[in-house]
């Protein structure tokens, strides 16, 4: 015939597909999708011919990974049709991770004796056995962290470690993380088809069932990358959203959430039920009527306007509050920073307040403010914000709006940094770059490095003479906070500084007894 054949067998050796190819390849057909978790391989075998001498070959591997096969298997015959010599692969477990794939040797055709049944069901055995020893929790949803980037390696290194706070924070696990450096990133296919075969292999390897990527992806990127494997795609900002959608507790943090998500999904809907396309026709409704897609996207913009509509009345309410701050002379110092800085720790600290925390990324979303008093009946408004973090989509910020506006009343702000974070400098920079394109940079500002007790003593003097003007401070011990209430009340305002030498002193303990 001079073409290829495929049979695909499953475990009781019974046909389940034949496959008429050309003289170059086999198309295998859509298979459906992969049944549960707990079989990770799909239970078919698939033995074909390959006319010449050539063996398994890259696309044979490509369809072992994607289709989840048991194993593959390829005779090669000669000009005449004949047998000549067989050669089988299967995926390696996780303890293997140097090896991706085992191969057999070329066999003649006629002495192969091989088990396929017990083979896969050691190999499952096996992948499940090197599962639990790396991975001890298995009712976690687990996840692979991928950068793919323009920027070095180390710095794409930094930023994965971010990234693996936020996927911790999110609930997930992480299993493995893989970095490609590129000079152009794919606009539409992001990755290549071979790099995704390897990381549809860790996936295998590691029960994980989400792919995480250290950017926001494009629709055309998601798209393609879910034409291609069966796994959770998720970007950075997802990620992002799905913490604040756990951490909203106020009215005004909801529906920032849900305006964020509605500015994130509306864009990336696509029309994939066209069978359904004309909903709104009939008695009442004749012509065309509107598709699926259409009402998803004008129900979409309809939620945003109300929402935006609710979130205005939000802001009009908090600057009537702003405004009587104002008119009872009170200064308004914010705390802004880095998320998981300990802005809202130092806030509990100074006003005795139960404000929510935990070493996680974005556990505040609200901001929250109490009345500070100092000696001498002097007070001021303490405002906790939203933490900042590299990268925030314009799309968040543009949320957050009703939250950030916060920042443009106050009279000082206070920048809390992690004194003890590896990535101090990039973190201080970039709290500063994004009060800047607030248009915030000229309002005065104190620099607290936090954690100070977390800083090695060798690195604590070179931190001091990094950042001159910080001033160290453990949120949680009151007996360290008494230079930033100093500094605080010699950078207020002038009409708020009167008396500010009585004020100060040994007096400052009974400031926040």
């Amino acid at each position: 015939m001079g073409r290829q054949i495929g049979v695909l067998v499953d475990r009781q050796g019974r046909p389940h597909m034949v496959i008429v190819g050309d003289s170059g390849r086999i198309v295998i057909p859509d298979l459906g999708r992969q049944r549960e978790q707990s079989a990770r391989l799909r239970g078919l075998r698939l033995l074909h011919t390959h006319l010449g001498p050539n063996g398994i070959t890259e696309e044979d591997l490509m369809d072992l990974v994607f289709l989840r096969l048991d194993s593959i298997s390829v005779l090669t015959v000669n000009e005449e049709g004949g047998p000549q010599t067989f050669q089988w692969a299967h995926l390696m477990p996780y303890s293997s991770r140097n090896r991706l794939y085992h191969f057999s040797p070329h066999l003649p055709w006629d002495q192969v004796d091989i088990d396929f049944s017990r083979e896969v069901e050691g190999l499952e055995k096996e992948l499940a056995r090197s599962d639990s020893e790396a991975f001890p929790s298995p009712d976690t949803e687990r996840a692979i962290l991928l950068s793919v980037d323009t920027r070095p390696r180390s710095i794409q290194g930094n930023s994965l470690q971010e990234l693996r706070e936020l996927v911790h924070t999110a609930g997930l696990q992480v299993t493995e993380t893989m970095i490609q450096r590129v000079s152009r990133v794919n606009p539409k296919h992001i990755l290549g088809k071979g790099k995704l075969a390897e990381l549809e292999i860790l996936a295998l390897q590691t029960s994980s069932s989400t792919l995480v990527f250290d950017r926001e992806l494009t629709p055309a990127q998601i798209r393609h990358l879910s034409r291609i494997t069966e796994r959770k795609i998720l970007d950075r900002t997802q990620v992002i959203l799905d913490i604040f959608a756990q951490h909203a507790s106020s009215r005004a943090g909801k529906l920032q959430v849900e305006l964020a998500q509605l500015n994130y999904t509306l864009p990336r809907l696509t029309d994939t039920h066209r069978a359904f396309s004309r909903l709104s026709g009939g008695i009442g409704g004749r012509g065309p009527g509107e598709t699926k897609l259409e009402m998803d996207r004008r129900r979409i913009a309809e939620r945003k306007n109300k929402i935006k509509n609710e979130l205005d009345k939000i802001r009009k309410n908090r600057a009537h509050t702003r405004q009587r701050r104002n008119s009872a002379g009170l200064p308004i110092v914010a705390l802004v920073g880095y998320t998981n800085a300990g802005k809202s720790t130092l806030m509990n600290t100074l006003t005795n307040s139960g404000i929510h925390t935990a070493d996680n990324l974005f556990a505040t979303l609200d901001p929250t403010s109490r009345r500070l008093r100092f000696p001498r009946d002097r007070e001021i408004i303490l405002t906790d914000t939203v933490g900042f973090i590299n990268y925030l989509p314009d799309n968040l910020q543009e949320a957050f709006l009703a939250t950030l506006e916060e920042l443009h009343s106050a009279d000082l702000l206070v920048q809390v940094a992690d004194a003890g974070h590896p990535e101090l400098e990039n973190q201080v920079r970039a709290v500063e770059n994004i009060l800047e394109g607030m248009e915030l940079g000229d309002t005065p500002r104190i620099l607290a490095l936090n954690k100070w007790d977390t800083v090695p003593r060798e690195t604590r003097y070179p931190l001091g003479n990094l950042y001159p003007e910080g001033i160290p401070i453990s949120a949680p011990d009151r007996s360290t906070l008494e230079p930033l209430i100093r500094h605080i009340l010699r950078m207020l305002p002038p009409s708020s500084r009167k008396n500010r030498e009585h004020s100060e002193g040994s007096s400052l303990q009974q400031a926040f007894p």
